[in-house]
């Protein structure tokens, strides 16, 4: 079943993901991972602006913290930081 055919695609798009060797069901898998790593990032991204601006620290350093100081590796080296 050529999903390219059944819902009209460009024939040079259809063709490129053709000669590469991807399905339709390929491709829609392959652009949901991507959304998601892009997604990740510009998350990750904010968080390190914000706390570059405003000096504050974030929900997840502060675990962060926490959970190193119940570990007991808040020593000297830690600290530098």
């Amino acid at each position: 079943m050529d999903l390219w055919r059944n819902y009209n695609m460009d024939e040079k798009i259809g063709g490129i993901w053709h000669e590469l060797g991807i399905s339709g069901g390929t491709a829609v898998i392959v652009l949901i991972v991507l959304y998601f790593v892009i997604k990740w990032a510009v998350k990750n991204g904010v968080k390190e602006a914000y706390k570059d601006i405003t000096g504050k620290k974030t929900y997840d350093d502060i675990e962060t913290d926490k959970f190193i100081s119940e570990l007991g590796l808040d020593d000297d080296e830690s600290k530098e930081d």
